[in-house]
């Protein structure tokens, strides 16, 4: 764990974002820290989680620098830092009270008949077919059939993803440094004609799942992380936990099933 100096802000466009910064700046000024455009120690997102996410991805997933986020926004997952505590943030910070976590990063692959596409995501991918019909695919952990998925469609996420969208359809929350990929279906169909399951399934980061859709369901939409793509004539869709990791870093007094208490059921 190498020491901070240099450190980077990564502002939501809105008064709140820019105020918090603002302060913020000020605080770290206190005890001789660097704002800097490039070649940082610590990347500071202030909004909400897409704040995060954007942040992450601007700096295509850098293994060479630290990450924490200041949540300006609503609930907050990834930002760790409520407003009110950013003054104690900054003395802890120059104390060196923390620690880092690893976070691991989802590589999908997304194969067309003329082209292959790469994407790197913290949370999950989302397949759906491109008008909104009826998603019909064969679902594979490595070279075994998990389904004949038939629904709206199929989300795949993280452990860190798995407090975002994912919740939102009834999939399990996994501790969020647990390297895995859960696939969770949105609204399956099971019936007399359709046998898909209705819960998710988790599997180790290690495993490949893939998706080939049929010949008449090959024009996907796919969401990574929030962003949205049209991809026309898909042969094949192949996620997993890349080697690669981010380093998050926590205040020493972080407990992930604390966050699970106070984002969810504390009033």
């Amino acid at each position: 764990m190498r020491k901070i100096n240099k450190i980077k802000l990564f502002i939501n466009d809105n008064e709140k974002s820019k105020i918090v910064a603002k302060d913020l700046e000020i605080e770290l000024k206190k005890y001789d820290f660097k704002i800097v455009s490039k070649n940082y120690d610590l990347a500071i997102s202030i909004g909400g989680d897409g704040s995060f996410l954007r942040m992450v991805k601007e700096t295509k997933f850098n293994e060479d620098i630290y990450y924490i986020g200041v949540n300006s926004g609503t609930l907050g997952f990834l930002q760790e830092i409520d407003i009110k505590d950013t003054v104690d943030f900054v003395k802890r910070l120059n104390s060196d009270e923390y620690k880092i976590e690893e976070i691991s990063v989802q590589e999908t692959k997304v194969i067309t008949e003329d082209k292959i596409y790469f994407f790197d995501s913290l949370n999950e991918i989302v397949i759906r077919n491109r008008e909104f019909n009826v998603l019909r695919v064969p679902v594979y952990v490595d070279d075994e059939v998990l389904e004949n998925f038939s629904g709206d469609g199929l989300l795949i996420s993280t452990s860190t993803g798995s407090t975002a969208y994912n919740m939102s359809f009834g999939g399990s929350i996994v501790y969020n440094t647990l390297s895995t990929l859960s696939i969770t279906p949105i609204a399956p169909l099971n019936n007399k004609v359709y046998k898909t399951l209705f819960n998710s399934v988790i599997v180790p980061g290690n495993r490949v799942v893939t998706l080939k859709p049929d010949k008449e369901y090959k024009d996907l939409f796919i969401q990574i992380d929030g962003v949205n793509k049209l991809i026309d004539n898909v042969i094949k869709v192949e996620t997993k936990i890349d080697k690669k990791r981010i380093k998050c870093l926590r205040m020493n007094d972080f407990h992930f099933i604390k966050v699970i208490n106070n984002k969810i059921l504390s009033e």
